[in-house]
């Protein structure tokens, strides 16, 4: 019988269960397992499934228990109450709510209309009392002076207004009751004693009661009072609002907006109340009584309108009391928060950034020389001038920059915001969405650089993710972390730039100003008012910029479709005086530098050419028509007797009406001879020619006969025409790609390499090791200069200064040894990067230890460059940074006066302490017209401090300009890229220098120079690098400046006529090779500008104190030289040095001289009153004329290019080898 009932009753609980299934299958929820309630019973006996059941248990899996042992359970069930369903719509609801609080807001402004309609309707003579005989005011007895209480609780109320404001009570006081219940949180007294509850109940329970007792319909309610009301109801609202749009004001709106709510409240409640009062004595209507507050509440206090009974003075009096309470603590509020907004900066409204272009400017700290930088080569350009500038920074605003954002010229354009560019918010108070593009910058005086571009790399990525299609400028510190942005638009790796900068310094002069020229935004009119010549020539050359145009629109080269690349570039310097420097196919997207003659110019190519300013802003003046229209003889365009070889010519920009452009400067020439002032192209036999011809560049150029050479030496020669002992050591080197990159993202260069890669211990160069036993630079034996590096690590950036070095285009002869000296050893990553380069050394040691400095060489050096250390960039004052490295510097000038120094600093103002001489009357003067050209507000005031007019002297700073300018030339970077050598593009060219020999002057120009070399070797001159000499005499640093420089110009001038007068005569005796200093031309050329000097002084000669005087200066300084000289051998000889390359500084060399010239420096042993000085000519006018000793900048170009496909049989094994090499290379190359 058990059995039985067991069934009967597993069967009814599942009957149950079916039911209960069946009873709650229309509410929603989540069905729980209830079975393990019964597990004895399912381990017994488990009921089979339902057919219907088991497809859909096979497709879902292995079930242990039936659907219909689950239950279905509601959540969140205390929700559905009424209670809770009237305060989700009243109060947690925000747009519900928020029409609540609109129609509450509605009914408090009316009852107030209501009140000043009933205000006005009022007649005092007409108001009934219930309580008095007669039901009425007028038949009472007045005493004089008596106030008449009848006429304060009783008033005149028209039954249509009556019936309205019961109406609005009744509303309002359900209303309340509602929000009251539906607020209550267990404390009945906190809501009853709230003011607002309070309010309520004195404006709607009076009316509620005249329904019911009509005897009190004209009894006074104050209603006026439901402005305070109306007040909250409005800032309800208002946060509302704020919470349903998910937006929000800033809290200065919101605080201007409740203190003039609160001022209103204020004027209304006392018009209201004064008035009522004043009832019962004198009668006043409600504008008097609004007028007496407003009156009242400005201090002003006319007395014409005054209360006349103490009640309504009273009300004054408490009026008075809480507005010196409440508006105090409504004004500091507001000023505490103006205070923070300045600091935050406020925001960007989205009108003005959808009306406007703006730019986003993103910093980790704003200090006022960066700001200054991006700000005034960000407005050079004409383009730029409605944009705006919205600078995001977390730090506070720094006073300085502060008072400079107070200047009108920046205050309607640059906006200061405070806040994080990783939040969103931040990002939308600068309306980053809409931004034209967004500027990145790194803090490159922190200790820790990675983590500067760690933070750097993160304000990238959020701004990628804020706004993906604004534009990004990232500068970034080390090459390693510039993987993570290459999604930015344009990317500037400063320590990419800076050594291969400070590499190509060393081979190409001044190649760090060269660049930096180019990079900044100039009109070209520094220094034009200065006496001097050099300071106007490079003044006006430093204008030069580089441009780009599409040769079908362009004037310039528009003539030359279909020519050769080499035939376009000389005849528009020739006849415009632009250099046209590379090119860009529509059908590619690389820039290349000097194609060669093989590039044929098509009309669709994109032409990159360097000018005063670009073809858009130029007007054309053609020669004959302005002499057919002036009726003048056919004389040259210009007062100056220089005559141009050229049809037409460019006059600079059109607001310059006096300036004509890069070929209408007179630069050197105030009176050339006849026969010098014509060029003319010789013919091909060279008939008519007094002089070596130059053969003319063709429109279609035999680029196959056109190898890459200068005037000096063919560049194959050190391959070709080789000695056996120059063989042996140009076979040990191979060419290739690098094998290993010490970071992610390096440009593939085609270099010189050795064979196999030497072991680490051989790349120690005071070190010994079983492979070779040398400890000095000496014993190498080395055949070239060496080059020093001194570097506090071994940086990945600092791989980019060996590349340059060892490019394959640099002849192999020609390589000279690396050496870096380092602070700390470098580790094997870095040496299996550099251990495949041939002639690269590191060694451990200071620049500010003699020693270290003798045991790498450095007497053996040519160039010793110093870079700014990462562990002085911060001090505890900014400028203070670069103290360290200026004095070893200087102190390293003392001891080896011949060698050249390259020095980084952080800051560039410091550049005027590297050659500081407080008794320099020349160093005063530059000092000066430095003061003049800022206040002119040039971006290149510090450009005529002689260390970096002769590049001996750079900071990475300014190379910022790069970043700002590539907004509006994006082909900058890649421009900079390819003359640095960072990046190499298949049939792009290098930058290179050659020197002008005594030899080369029978070319005499810089326009012949440039026929010259487009048609003998397709290279394209860019520049020159002059060296020039001043004197100065004792008593010329007593008079003025201006003489002085005048004087100066004049005898330049005269020396100028003596050497053309005399060309013959001077080219014999450039002829001359000894190698006696007197005999030196730049040596004779200062002796004789001295003795000029001294022949045509009219003063009395020095008396016997002065020369005895001079003679003991002259002692005390030839002591300290023997005695540095002296200090230097003893150490020398302590380290087993071999003593016999130093020599005394007192008995320099020709060489050295012209080293100490290269460097900049004003002080010259060979004579304490000479001056030397070196500056770069960007682009200089074609009738430039040659001197002795220039260095011209020449774009080559690309030898691969010009490399034969198959090599010939009858060539040397060498050459055969590197023939096939370079043929493989190419390939490689495209590919």
């Amino acid at each position: 019988m058990s059995p039985p009932r067991r069934s009967s009753s597993s069967h009814g609980d599942r009957t149950s269960t079916e039911n209960l299934q069946k009873n709650n299958s229309s509410n929603s929820g989540v069905i729980l397992d209830i079975s393990t309630l019964k597990m004895a019973e399912v381990d017994s006996e488990v009921p089979p499934l339902p057919p219907r059941y088991r497809f859909r248990d096979l497709l879902l899996g292995d079930q242990t228990f039936q659907n219909d042992d689950r239950v279905q359970v509601e959540f969140y069930v205390n929700e559905n109450t009424f209670k809770e369903r009237l305060k989700l719509f009243f109060i947690k609801n925000q747009r519900s709510s928020l029409r609540i609080r609109l129609f509450n807001f509605s009914l408090k402004i009316l009852t107030c209309a209501l009140y000043i309609l009933r205000v006005s309707l009022d007649n005092p003579k007409d108001t009934p009392c219930p309580m008095c005989q007669n039901n009425s005011l007028t038949n009472t007895t007045e005493t004089p002076g008596e106030i008449k209480w009848g006429y304060i609780f009783w008033v005149n109320r028209r039954v249509p207004v009556w019936a309205i404001q019961v109406t609005v009570a009744l509303i309002s006081f359900l209303e309340t009751m509602l929000i009251t219940y539906l607020s209550y949180k267990g404390n009945i007294w906190e809501q009853i004693f709230q003011i607002s509850f309070i309010l309520e109940m004195i404006n709607t329970v009076p009316f509620i009661i005249t329904i019911f007792w009509p005897p009190l319909r004209n009894i006074f309610v104050p209603v006026f009072l439901n402005c305070w009301l109306a007040k909250g109801a409005l800032e309800n609202m208002i946060n509302d609002f704020h919470r349903a749009i998910q937006r929000t004001h800033s809290a200065m709106f919101n605080q201007v907006f409740i203190l003039i709510c609160t001022l209103l409240c204020l004027v209304f409640t006392g018009a209201c109340g004064i008035q009522h009062l004043e009832r019962a004595g004198k009668e006043l209507s409600l504008f008097d009584s609004f007028y007496f507050c407003i009156v009242t509440f400005s201090t002003v206090g006319y007395g014409d309108v005054t209360p006349q009974i103490w009640p309504s003075q009273l009300l004054v009096v408490i009026l008075i009391c809480v507005a010196l309470v409440v508006l105090p603590l409504q004004f500091e509020e507001l000023a505490y928060l103006w205070m923070e907004s300045q600091k935050l900066g406020g925001n960007y409204s989205r009108h003005r950034a959808q009306t406007e272009k703006h730019v986003v400017l993103c910093v980790s700290s704003l200090k006022i020389d960066l700001l200054m930088d991006f700000l005034n080569e960000f407005y050079a350009h004409p383009r730029l001038q409605d944009y705006y500038v919205v600078i995001l920074c977390p730090t506070e605003i720094d006073i300085q920059v502060r008072r400079i954002l107070q200047i009108p010229l920046w205050s309607q354009r640059v906006i200061y915001l405070q806040g994080s560019a990783l939040k969103d918010q931040d990002l939308m108070r600068a309306k980053m969405d809409d931004a034209e593009a967004c500027f990145i910058l790194s803090s490159r005086n922190e200790v820790d650089r990675t983590a500067a571009d760690h933070q750097t790399i993160l304000r990238a990525w959020a701004a990628k993710d804020f706004a993906p299609n604004c534009p990004l400028y990232v500068q970034i510190l080390k090459p390693e972390n510039k993987f993570h942005v290459k999604f930015a638009d344009h990317v500037v790796c400063e320590e990419e730039f800076k050594y291969a900068m400070l590499a190509l310094n060393c081979v190409c002069p001044a190649t760090s100003t060269l660049v930096t020229l180019l990079v900044h935004t100039s009109r070209g009119q520094e220094g034009q008012l200065s006496p001097e010549q050099w300071q106007r020539t490079y003044g006006r050359c430093s204008g030069n910029e580089v441009y780009h145009i599409r040769l079908c629109d362009s004037k310039f080269f528009g003539e030359y479709d279909g020519k050769s690349f080499t035939y376009a570039s000389f005849h528009a310097h020739k006849k415009y005086g632009v250099c046209l420097i590379g090119v860009k196919r529509e059908d590619n997207k690389s820039i290349m530098l000097n194609p060669g003659p093989r590039h044929i110019m098509a009309a669709t190519d994109t032409c990159y050419y360097i000018n005063i300013t670009k073809e858009e802003n130029s007007a054309f003046i053609f020669k004959q028509e302005e002499k057919h229209n002036k009726g003048l003889p056919v004389t040259g365009l210009y007062d100056a007797p220089s005559r141009l070889p050229v049809h037409s010519i460019i006059a600079s920009m059109v607001d310059q009406a006096t300036s004509y452009g890069t070929v209408a400067i007179d630069l050197q020439n105030p009176d050339p001879p006849e026969e010098s002032s014509k060029l003319t192209l010789p013919t091909e036999n060279g008939a008519g020619s007094r002089r070596p011809s130059i053969a003319p560049v063709l429109e279609i150029a035999d680029s196959s006969a056109i190898l890459p050479c200068d005037l000096l030496s063919d560049q194959s020669e050190d391959e070709t025409n080789q000695s056996d002992e120059e063989g042996s050591v140009g076979s040990d080197f191979v060419k290739g790609y690098p094998p290993n990159s010490p970071y992610i993202g390096s440009s593939p260069t085609l270099c010189h390499l050795l064979p196999q890669k030497a072991p680490f211990c051989c790349l120690r160069l005071d070190k010994g090791c079983t492979h070779n036993s040398f400890e000095d630079a000496k014993a190498y034996g080395f055949k070239n200069k060496l080059i020093i590096v001194s570097a506090e690590m071994a940086g990945n950036g600092l791989y980019n200064f060996i590349v340059p070095l060892r490019a394959y285009y640099r002849p192999r002869k020609e390589l000279n040894p690396i050496v870096l000296l380092l602070d700390y050893p470098p580790d094997n990553h870095f040496l299996e990067a550099i251990c495949c380069f041939p002639m690269v050394y590191f060694m451990a040691g200071t620049i500010d230890n003699l020693d270290n400095l003798l045991q790498c060489g450095i007497i053996y050096a040519d160039n010793l460059v110093v870079v700014d250390k990462e562990s002085t960039m911060s001090a505890e004052e900014d400028y203070m940074a670069d103290a360290k490295t200026i004095v070893n510097v200087q102190t390293m000038f003392r001891l080896f006066p011949s060698l050249s120094i390259i020095t980084e600093l952080t800051h560039p103002s410091n550049m005027r302490f590297m050659q500081f001489r407080a008794k320099d009357c020349y160093s005063l003067a530059l000092s000066k017209l430095e003061k003049i050209e800022r206040d002119k507000g040039s971006n290149l005031a510090f450009m005529f401090r002689l260390p970096f007019a002769a590049g001996r002297v750079f900071s990475i700073s300014m190379l910022d300009t790069l970043l700002y300018q590539s907004f509006v030339k994006d082909y900058m970077i890649a421009i900079a890229r390819l003359l640095l050598g960072l990046d190499t593009t298949p049939g792009s060219g290098y930058l290179c220098a050659m020197k002008i020999t005594e030899e080369d002057l029978w070319i005499r120009t810089y326009g012949r120079l440039f026929q010259k070399l487009c048609s003998s070797s397709a290279e394209i001159p860019i520049g020159i690098y002059r060296t020039e000499s001043h004197m100065f005499s004792t008593s010329e640093c007593k008079d003025s400046y201006l003489q002085s420089q005048v004087s100066i110009n004049v005898e330049q001038g005269e020396e100028q006529r003596d050497r053309r007068e005399s060309w013959k005569e001077k080219t014999a005796h450039r002829n001359s090779t000894t190698s006696d200093q007197s005999e030196h031309p730049l040596l004779r050329k200062k002796s004789l500008q001295w003795a000029r000097r001294l022949s045509r002084k009219s003063a009395k000669p020095s008396s016997r104190a002065e020369r005895i005087s001079q003679q003991r200066l002259n002692l005390y300084r030839r002591s300290e030289r023997q005695e540095l000289s002296e200090l230097v051998k003893n150490r020398m000889k302590h380290l087993g040095l071999p003593t016999v390359g130093y020599e005394d500084v007192s008995n320099l060399t020709a060489s050295d001289v012209m080293n100490r010239v290269n460097l900049g420096y004003l002080q010259d042993e060979m004579n304490d009153h000479q001056n030397t000085l070196s500056y770069v000519l960007i682009n200089p006018p074609p009738d430039t004329m040659l001197e002795l000793n220039d260095i011209v900048y020449i774009i080559r170009s690309d030898p691969l290019a010009h490399m034969p496909e198959d090599s010939q049989v009858g060539q040397t094994r060498s050459m055969r080898n590197q023939q096939d090499f370079g043929t493989e290379t190419r390939d490689e190359t495209h590919l």
